[in-house]
C-alpha cells in the first residue's frame, strides 16, 4: 500500500489540513497521515474506514494523550513532504526510522520492529536467496525494502510499484519472480485468499543502516509532540494495552528487539 481511498484522499487531505494547522497549538486534536494500502498495519475496510494495527496503536496513544485524532489517507511517495507542509501533524504508516529520513523529520521511539522477507510463487524453483540472481523482484517505491534490494540483491532486476497491492498482483500473475517487504505484511498476505499464489521464501538479515531501528511515528523537526508520543508509547506498553492490540493481529511479539 487498487485502493478506493485514492479517490477521496486528496479531498480528505484538503479538508483535514484546516485542522492540522491548529492541532499543535491546542494540543488536543491531531491529524494523522497514513498510506492505507499496507495490511495488516493499515488498510481500508468494506465500509471505507481506515483500520489496522498502526491505526489501533495510534488510537490508544491518542487516548493516552487525551487527544482527538483523525486519519487521512495519502500516497506514500509524498507523505513526508505533506507532513512538512503541515497537511497533517504526524505520520503513522509503518515508517522505518532511518538515518536518511531523520534528515527530514523527527521520529518517536519505535512502536514495532520486524525484519524484511522475500515471497515467491508457490511453484517457484527459487529455493534460497542465491537463486534470485538474474530474477525480477518487485518492491514498493521509496521504501527501505526497495533500498535493501538495491544494496543486497544487486544481481537482480528491481521493479518498483507505487503500492504494495500492485506488486502483489504482478507476482501472482507471474510478471515478477519475487517480492520484498516486511515479513509480517508478506506473511499475512500469503495466508489470505489473495496471496494463495505465493509463499515466504525467507526472512532477511536486518541492515540497520537501511532498515533502521524499527517503525516510528514521524513528526516535523523540533516538534514537542515527540516527547508526548514517547511517553504514551511507554504507557501503553506498561498498561498492557499494547499487547492487547498486538494479540488482535499477531501471534508473536511484533515489538521486536
Amino acid at each position: 500500500m487498487l485502493n478506493p481511498t485514492r479517490i477521496f484522499a486528496a479531498a480528505s487531505i484538503a479538508a483535514m489540513s484546516l485542522f492540522a494547522g491548529s492541532a499543535m497549538a491546542e494540543g488536543e486534536k491531531y491529524v494523522i497521515g497514513t498510506d492505507s494500502t499496507y495490511p495488516p498495519f493499515e488498510f481500508v475496510d468494506a465500509s471505507g474506514t481506515i483500520q489496522g494495527f498502526d491505526i489501533d496503536i495510534t488510537k490508544a496513544l491518542c487516548a493516552e494523550m487525551k487527544a482527538e485524532c483523525t486519519f487521512v489517507s495519502t500516497d506514500w511517495d509524498g507523505i513526508i513532504p505533506a507532513l512538512n507542509a503541515k497537511k497533517f501533524d504526524m505520520i503513522v504508516s509503518s515508517m522505518s526510522i532511518t538515518p536518511e529520513r531523520l534528515k527530514l523529520v523527527d521520529f518517536s521511539n519505535k512502536y514495532y520492529n520486524t525484519p524484511p522477507a522475500i515471497a515467491v510463487p508457490k511453484d517457484s524453483t527459487i529455493s534460497d536467496v542465491a537463486g534470485l540472481k538474474g530474477k525480477v523482484i518487485g518492491a514498493q517505491t521509496s521504501t527501505t525494502h526497495a533500498n535493501y534490494a538495491e544494496k543486497h540483491l544487486a544481481d537482480t532486476e528491481l521493479k518498483l510499484y507505487p503500492t504494495a497491492d500492485e506488486y502483489k498482483l504482478d507476482v501472482a500473475s507471474g510478471r515478477v519472480d519475487a517480492v520484498i517487504d516486511d515479513v509480517v505484511v508478506l506473511s499475512e498476505w500469503v495466508k489470505s485468499d489473495a496471496g494463495a499464489c505465493c509463499k515466504i521464501l525467507t526472512t532477511l538479515p536486518v541492515d540497520k543502516e537501511i532498515n533502521g531501528n524499527g517503525a516510528g511515528i514521524a513528526i516535523r523537526k523540533g516538534d514537542p509532540l515527540k516527547e508526548k508520543l514517547n511517553t504514551a508509547i511507554a504507557a501503553i506498553r506498561a498498561s498492557g494495552e499494547y499487547k492487547k492490540i498486538q494479540d488482535k493481529y499477531f501471534d508473536f511479539d511484533v515489538y521486536g528487539e
